[in-house]
């Protein structure tokens, strides 16, 4: 399925950007013409998308050459080499803005991902995405945090039941939602996590009380709630800190003992990485 979705985004890219054809490359060079060009890192960070790179250069032109240096998850420096791309101009000129566009986005949030792996470790908390991702681009957004040393929430609507504060209030309560939702997956022979959100310790112990989740989100608790929740969950569910968490407060809320930390910033608020696709 993903390597599906990647191919498909990979041809809306082609089809976005190239239309009806290059004209810039088609006006002044000749179409047997070939050549070479380089991957070249312009600042230092968490390379990603390399794969991906490749996919599109293929997907393109499949008898194009790819010749890789560096591989995903590797940290580059200035002036470093990725790959190398032969064959013809055309294509790899149609390839350019494409490749560029992908390398520079997943290497940033791969490098940002990395910051905050990086400043908790020693703790046994994983780092954990969101679904706040670029539309159309969660699946690379997602392969970029993986990159980058961290761990993926659900992909999506359809693969974790998810019972968010506004789910709870809708059902009419914390102990209606889990039962409805347990009732759900029953009735319609499916096998999903259940998490919940709990927004303060009274919540918790309620979640507690009725059980049948695999784990419970702590979401916006400071850190002394924090380290309640734990001390009350114990063990029995997963925990997960969420909200508002930083790069300054990140080692705190993993201290507390929590199974995992969610951080939206890793995908929504991200530096893409410098780098160019020059001739050699």
């Amino acid at each position: 399925m993903v390597d599906n979705i990647i191919d498909r985004l990979i041809d809306l890219a082609i089809a976005e950007d190239i239309g009806d054809g290059d004209h810039s490359s088609l006006s002044c060079i000749p179409a047997e013409a070939s050549g070479k060009v380089k991957l070249m890192v312009k600042q230092q960070g968490i390379i990603a998308g390399v794969e991906i790179a490749k996919r599109i250069f293929c997907r393109i032109d499949s008898s194009i050459q790819f010749e890789e240096l560096i591989s995903d998850g590797t940290k580059v420096n200035f002036g470093d080499i990725a790959f190398y791309a032969s064959g013809r101009n055309h294509s790899l000129l149609q390839s350019e803005r494409i490749v560029l566009n992908v390398m520079q986005r997943m290497s940033g949030i791969a490098t940002q991902t990395n910051q905050y792996v990086k400043l908790i470790e020693g703790t046994k908390t994983k780092i954990l995405d969101t679904r706040k991702t670029t539309p159309g681009m969660r699946v690379f957004d997602k392969m970029a945090v993986k990159i980058g040393g961290g761990e993926n929430h659900r992909m999506g609507l359809f693969d974790m039941i998810m019972l968010k504060d506004n789910h709870v209030d809708f059902a009419g309560g914390i102990e209606e939602a889990i039962r409805k939702a347990n009732e759900y997956l029953t009735k319609t022979n499916r096998k999903l996590s259940i998490e919940i959100e709990t927004r303060n310790l009274n919540e918790v112990e309620r979640v507690l009380a009725v059980g049948n989740v695999q784990r419970i989100m702590l979401d916006n608790f400071n850190l002394d709630d924090t380290r309640k929740a734990v001390r009350l969950i114990n063990g029995r569910f997963e925990t997960e800190s969420s909200g508002g968490i930083t790069l300054e407060t990140i080692k705190g809320y993993a201290e507390c003992g929590v199974d995992y930390i969610s951080v939206g910033a890793i995908t929504h608020q991200i530096k893409s990485i410098d780098m160019n696709l020059k001739k050699v």
